[in-house]
């Protein structure tokens, strides 16, 4: 899978987009009324610019807090802590004619409130730019990337640039290339 960065988010269509659902199940997220929003939009644009089957597809993000996502991390990566985003890809059955109609789901994501939080304060970062790199980051976890090696890692994150900065939001990984 390559980025195209040609493919301008302007020209996306609602036919080569995943639906993305939204659901919001901590009350910490009453406070952030555009999260939603800024969801949707991450996604758009993370689907926009990665050669991948997005079409009729789905997505589902869940924004939770971080009692909910340590419950998450333990249970399937037996990580007893809250982190700031999960991703979990859907296996993906042969699909049958009967199926030809039924969205196919990528998978679900999950983002903690409060970890987010801390996390924005701590890099000096707007909320909304964390919230909208994470939603790519689960977003790319959904379609096969990952940054378990170090080749893995800099196609990850320089496709996480490219998707942010079509969306006007900096590199998030400059603070990790100063030295002090």
């Amino acid at each position: 899978m390559q980025a195209n960065p040609e493919r301008a988010i302007a020209a996306m269509t609602p036919a080569n987009l995943p639906a993305t659902e939204v659901l919001v199940t901590a009350d910490c997220w009453a406070g952030e009324s555009s999260a939603e929003t800024i969801v949707h939009r991450a996604i758009e644009a993370a689907a926009a610019m990665v050669d991948a089957d997005t079409a009729d597809a789905e997505v589902a993000v869940m924004l939770t807090d971080d009692a909910g996502i340590r419950t998450l991390n333990n249970n399937w990566r037996g990580i007893d802590k809250p982190t700031n985003v999960l991703s979990f890809p859907a296996l993906q059955p042969e699909r049958t004619p009967a199926d030809d109609d039924a969205p196919r789901m990528l998978g679900d994501i999950a983002i903690a409130y409060e970890t987010t939080r801390k996390e924005a304060d701590s890099e000096h970062k707007p909320f909304e730019h964390h919230l909208s790199h994470l939603a790519v980051h689960g977003f790319l976890h959904l379609i096969g990337y990952d940054h378990e090696t170090d080749d893995d890692a800099e196609i990850m994150e320089g496709l996480e640039r490219d998707i942010l900065a079509q969306l006007g939001i900096p590199d998030p990984y400059a603070h990790d290339d100063q030295v002090n």
